[in-house]
Protein backbone atom coordinates (compact mmCIF):
# COMPACT_ATOMS: atom_id res chain seq x y z
CA UNK A 1 0.00 0.00 0.00
CA UNK A 2 1.37 3.26 -1.13
CA UNK A 3 1.52 5.93 1.56
CA UNK A 4 0.50 9.83 1.03
CA UNK A 5 3.20 12.55 1.33
CA UNK A 6 2.44 14.98 3.82
CA UNK A 7 2.27 18.83 3.15
CA UNK A 8 0.38 21.74 5.04
CA UNK A 9 -1.71 24.29 3.80
CA UNK A 10 -0.68 27.71 4.37
CA UNK A 11 -3.79 29.53 5.10
CA UNK A 12 -3.20 27.13 8.53
CA UNK A 13 -0.26 29.71 9.53
CA UNK A 14 -2.02 32.74 6.83
CA UNK A 15 -0.78 35.73 9.48
CA UNK A 16 2.44 34.40 9.80
CA UNK A 17 3.02 33.54 6.29
CA UNK A 18 1.69 37.11 5.03
CA UNK A 19 3.64 38.81 7.58
CA UNK A 20 7.32 36.78 6.42
CA UNK A 21 7.18 34.48 3.83
CA UNK A 22 10.62 33.55 4.26
CA UNK A 23 10.57 32.82 7.87
CA UNK A 24 7.68 30.80 7.99
CA UNK A 25 8.86 28.74 4.92
CA UNK A 26 12.11 27.11 6.73
CA UNK A 27 10.27 27.13 9.93
CA UNK A 28 7.86 24.51 8.30
CA UNK A 29 11.33 22.81 6.65
CA UNK A 30 12.58 22.42 10.22
CA UNK A 31 9.83 20.43 10.96
CA UNK A 32 10.57 18.21 8.01
CA UNK A 33 7.57 19.18 5.72
CA UNK A 34 9.07 19.12 2.47
CA UNK A 35 5.68 20.39 0.75
CA UNK A 36 3.05 23.08 1.20
CA UNK A 37 -0.37 23.99 -0.27
CA UNK A 38 -0.15 27.39 -1.96
CA UNK A 39 -2.80 30.46 -0.74
CA UNK A 40 -3.08 33.12 -1.76
CA UNK A 41 -0.94 33.18 -4.34
CA UNK A 42 -2.27 34.95 -7.66
CA UNK A 43 -0.99 38.57 -6.61
CA UNK A 44 2.63 37.57 -6.15
CA UNK A 45 3.27 33.97 -7.83
CA UNK A 46 7.06 35.08 -8.51
CA UNK A 47 7.55 36.19 -4.51
CA UNK A 48 6.02 32.95 -3.85
CA UNK A 49 8.12 30.72 -5.56
CA UNK A 50 11.59 32.70 -4.87
CA UNK A 51 10.77 31.89 -0.71
CA UNK A 52 9.63 28.33 -1.91
CA UNK A 53 12.72 27.83 -3.67
CA UNK A 54 15.27 29.38 -0.86
CA UNK A 55 13.42 27.07 1.73
CA UNK A 56 13.52 24.27 -0.58
CA UNK A 57 9.88 23.54 -0.44
CA UNK A 58 7.63 22.73 -3.26
CA UNK A 59 3.99 23.70 -3.87
CA UNK A 60 2.43 20.83 -6.25
CA UNK A 61 -0.99 21.49 -4.91
CA UNK A 62 -2.61 25.38 -4.08
CA UNK A 63 -5.99 26.76 -3.52
CA UNK A 64 -7.62 29.82 -5.51
CA UNK A 65 -10.90 30.48 -6.57
CA UNK A 66 -11.90 29.15 -9.89
CA UNK A 67 -15.66 28.25 -10.11
CA UNK A 68 -17.14 31.48 -8.52
CA UNK A 69 -17.55 35.43 -9.61
CA UNK A 70 -17.11 36.69 -6.62
CA UNK A 71 -15.43 35.73 -3.53
CA UNK A 72 -16.34 36.53 -0.29
CA UNK A 73 -14.02 38.08 2.31
CA UNK A 74 -14.59 39.27 6.54
CA UNK A 75 -14.40 42.75 4.21
CA UNK A 76 -17.19 41.83 2.02
CA UNK A 77 -17.33 40.35 -1.56
CA UNK A 78 -14.38 40.88 -4.03
CA UNK A 79 -14.58 40.20 -7.83
CA UNK A 80 -12.32 36.89 -8.19
CA UNK A 81 -9.17 36.66 -10.82
CA UNK A 82 -10.41 35.56 -14.17
CA UNK A 83 -9.21 31.71 -14.48
CA UNK A 84 -6.54 32.45 -16.54
CA UNK A 85 -4.71 34.38 -14.43
CA UNK A 86 -5.33 32.25 -11.58
CA UNK A 87 -3.66 29.21 -14.02
CA UNK A 88 -0.47 31.74 -14.92
CA UNK A 89 -0.07 32.40 -11.28
CA UNK A 90 -0.04 28.88 -10.72
CA UNK A 91 2.43 28.08 -13.62
CA UNK A 92 4.71 30.50 -11.91
CA UNK A 93 4.89 29.08 -8.46
CA UNK A 94 4.90 25.53 -9.82
CA UNK A 95 1.61 23.84 -8.72
CA UNK A 96 0.60 21.02 -10.58
CA UNK A 97 -2.87 21.14 -9.60
CA UNK A 98 -4.99 24.17 -8.44
CA UNK A 99 -7.97 23.23 -6.08
CA UNK A 100 -10.84 25.32 -5.97
CA UNK A 101 -11.33 26.18 -1.90
CA UNK A 102 -15.19 27.45 -1.75
CA UNK A 103 -18.55 27.37 -3.25
CA UNK A 104 -21.19 29.32 -1.62
CA UNK A 105 -23.50 27.48 0.24
CA UNK A 106 -26.62 28.56 -1.63
CA UNK A 107 -25.02 27.16 -4.94
CA UNK A 108 -25.20 23.78 -3.57
CA UNK A 109 -28.85 23.94 -2.28
CA UNK A 110 -30.33 23.18 -5.66
CA UNK A 111 -30.28 20.73 -8.70
CA UNK A 112 -29.56 23.42 -11.07
CA UNK A 113 -27.23 24.69 -8.96
CA UNK A 114 -25.37 21.80 -8.94
CA UNK A 115 -25.01 20.89 -12.25
CA UNK A 116 -23.21 24.48 -12.65
CA UNK A 117 -20.78 23.71 -10.15
CA UNK A 118 -20.02 20.40 -12.22
CA UNK A 119 -20.02 21.97 -15.38
CA UNK A 120 -17.99 25.01 -14.84
CA UNK A 121 -15.41 22.59 -13.14
CA UNK A 122 -14.91 20.39 -16.87
CA UNK A 123 -14.83 23.60 -18.43
CA UNK A 124 -11.86 25.01 -16.44
CA UNK A 125 -10.50 21.87 -16.41
CA UNK A 126 -10.00 21.76 -20.44
CA UNK A 127 -8.51 25.16 -19.97
CA UNK A 128 -6.34 24.01 -16.85
CA UNK A 129 -5.27 21.29 -19.39
CA UNK A 130 -3.63 23.69 -21.65
CA UNK A 131 -1.66 25.20 -18.74
CA UNK A 132 -0.35 22.03 -18.09
CA UNK A 133 -2.52 21.65 -14.91
CA UNK A 134 -4.95 19.77 -13.50
CA UNK A 135 -8.05 21.15 -11.21
CA UNK A 136 -9.92 20.01 -8.14
CA UNK A 137 -12.30 20.96 -5.89
CA UNK A 138 -12.23 21.25 -1.55
CA UNK A 139 -15.00 20.54 0.30
CA UNK A 140 -16.20 21.81 3.77
CA UNK A 141 -20.05 20.54 4.54
CA UNK A 142 -21.98 22.40 2.38
CA UNK A 143 -21.76 19.86 -0.60
CA UNK A 144 -23.47 17.08 1.48
CA UNK A 145 -26.52 19.21 2.36
CA UNK A 146 -28.38 18.09 -0.55
CA UNK A 147 -29.59 14.46 -1.74
CA UNK A 148 -29.90 13.73 -5.46
CA UNK A 149 -30.91 10.65 -6.73
CA UNK A 150 -29.31 9.38 -3.41
CA UNK A 151 -26.41 10.01 -2.98
CA UNK A 152 -24.84 13.72 -2.10
CA UNK A 153 -24.20 17.27 -3.70
CA UNK A 154 -20.33 15.71 -3.91
CA UNK A 155 -20.73 12.61 -5.05
CA UNK A 156 -23.15 14.04 -7.76
CA UNK A 157 -20.70 16.28 -8.93
CA UNK A 158 -18.04 14.07 -9.36
CA UNK A 159 -19.86 11.38 -10.84
CA UNK A 160 -21.05 14.15 -13.73
CA UNK A 161 -17.21 15.12 -13.94
CA UNK A 162 -14.44 14.17 -15.85
CA UNK A 163 -12.26 11.55 -14.11
CA UNK A 164 -9.04 13.95 -14.19
CA UNK A 165 -10.70 16.38 -12.04
CA UNK A 166 -9.20 15.26 -8.65
CA UNK A 167 -11.38 15.45 -5.12
CA UNK A 168 -9.51 17.06 -1.84
CA UNK A 169 -11.64 15.67 1.14
CA UNK A 170 -11.68 17.88 4.01
CA UNK A 171 -11.76 14.93 6.53
CA UNK A 172 -13.35 17.24 9.45
CA UNK A 173 -16.01 19.01 7.06
CA UNK A 174 -17.42 16.09 5.42
CA UNK A 175 -17.57 14.85 9.03
CA UNK A 176 -19.53 17.91 10.48
CA UNK A 177 -21.87 17.30 6.88
CA UNK A 178 -22.80 14.48 8.41
CA UNK A 179 -20.96 11.70 6.43
CA UNK A 180 -19.23 7.85 7.63
CA UNK A 181 -16.51 9.42 6.36
CA UNK A 182 -13.69 6.20 6.25
CA UNK A 183 -17.27 5.22 4.04
CA UNK A 184 -17.20 8.35 1.73
CA UNK A 185 -13.28 7.83 1.25
CA UNK A 186 -14.16 4.23 -0.11
CA UNK A 187 -16.72 5.66 -2.40
CA UNK A 188 -13.99 8.20 -3.59
CA UNK A 189 -11.77 6.15 -4.84
CA UNK A 190 -9.40 7.15 -7.26
CA UNK A 191 -10.80 9.95 -7.52
CA UNK A 192 -9.01 11.25 -4.12
CA UNK A 193 -5.72 13.18 -5.25
CA UNK A 194 -5.47 14.65 -1.48
CA UNK A 195 -7.34 14.61 2.07
CA UNK A 196 -7.40 17.64 4.37
CA UNK A 197 -6.23 16.00 8.00
CA UNK A 198 -7.65 17.50 10.64
CA UNK A 199 -9.27 16.63 13.93
CA UNK A 200 -11.79 18.83 16.42
CA UNK A 201 -15.37 18.77 17.86
CA UNK A 202 -18.30 17.97 15.16
CA UNK A 203 -21.41 20.91 16.35
CA UNK A 204 -24.27 19.02 17.14
CA UNK A 205 -26.09 21.18 14.36
CA UNK A 206 -24.33 21.60 11.12
CA UNK A 207 -22.65 24.92 10.74
CA UNK A 208 -23.14 25.78 7.09
CA UNK A 209 -26.76 25.79 6.45
CA UNK A 210 -27.94 27.58 3.27
CA UNK A 211 -28.07 30.92 5.31
CA UNK A 212 -25.41 29.84 7.86
CA UNK A 213 -23.09 32.92 9.05
CA UNK A 214 -20.19 33.01 7.10
CA UNK A 215 -17.83 33.38 10.11
CA UNK A 216 -18.24 29.86 11.48
CA UNK A 217 -15.01 29.05 10.89
CA UNK A 218 -13.91 31.94 13.99
CA UNK A 219 -15.85 29.83 16.25
CA UNK A 220 -14.46 25.83 15.27
CA UNK A 221 -13.20 24.05 18.36
CA UNK A 222 -10.72 22.03 16.42
CA UNK A 223 -7.96 19.78 17.94
CA UNK A 224 -4.59 17.93 17.21
CA UNK A 225 -4.92 14.76 15.50
CA UNK A 226 -6.09 11.94 17.49
CA UNK A 227 -8.39 14.47 20.40
CA UNK A 228 -11.55 15.38 18.49
CA UNK A 229 -13.95 13.34 16.96
CA UNK A 230 -12.88 12.82 13.18
CA UNK A 231 -11.75 9.42 12.87
CA UNK A 232 -8.54 9.91 10.98
CA UNK A 233 -6.88 6.15 11.38
CA UNK A 234 -10.23 4.38 9.62
CA UNK A 235 -10.38 7.09 7.02
CA UNK A 236 -6.85 7.41 5.87
CA UNK A 237 -6.48 3.67 5.48
CA UNK A 238 -9.91 3.08 3.57
CA UNK A 239 -7.63 3.59 0.41
CA UNK A 240 -4.61 3.76 -0.85
CA UNK A 241 -5.29 6.50 -3.71
CA UNK A 242 -4.82 9.55 -1.37
CA UNK A 243 -1.37 11.12 -3.20
CA UNK A 244 -1.09 14.08 -0.56
CA UNK A 245 -1.52 14.28 3.53
CA UNK A 246 -2.25 18.10 3.69
CA UNK A 247 -2.70 19.46 7.62
CA UNK A 248 -4.96 22.38 8.39
CA UNK A 249 -6.29 23.77 11.16
CA UNK A 250 -8.97 26.29 10.16
CA UNK A 251 -8.31 27.56 13.73
CA UNK A 252 -4.89 26.42 15.17
CA UNK A 253 -5.43 25.85 19.11
CA UNK A 254 -1.99 26.62 20.21
CA UNK A 255 1.11 27.90 18.73
CA UNK A 256 0.57 27.48 14.65
CA UNK A 257 4.36 25.68 14.40
CA UNK A 258 3.47 23.29 17.07
CA UNK A 259 0.51 21.97 16.29
CA UNK A 260 1.79 21.76 12.35
CA UNK A 261 4.84 19.89 14.36
CA UNK A 262 2.60 17.48 16.58
CA UNK A 263 0.13 16.54 13.13
CA UNK A 264 2.81 15.57 11.38
CA UNK A 265 4.47 13.65 13.89
CA UNK A 266 0.70 11.80 14.29
CA UNK A 267 1.10 11.35 10.00
CA UNK A 268 4.30 9.20 10.64
CA UNK A 269 3.60 7.89 13.82
CA UNK A 270 0.49 6.11 12.42
CA UNK A 271 2.26 5.18 9.48
CA UNK A 272 -0.33 7.27 7.59
CA UNK A 273 1.54 9.06 5.40
CA UNK A 274 5.49 9.03 4.25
Amino acid sequence: MSLPTPSVQLYTLVEEFRADPARSLDRLAAIGLQHVEAFDFVGRPAEIRAALDASGLTAPTGHAPLLSDELWTPDGSIPTPEPEAVLEAAAVVGLTTVIDPFVEPVRWSTVDGVNEIADRLNAVADLAATYGLSVGYHNHAQEFLLDIDGRSALEHVVARTDERIAIELDLFWALTGGQDVPALVQRLGSRLLAVHVKDGFVPAENPFGVDADRTVTRHLDQRRPGEGHVPLVEAMRATDAVRWAVIEYDQSPGDVFDDIAASYAFLLEKGLAA
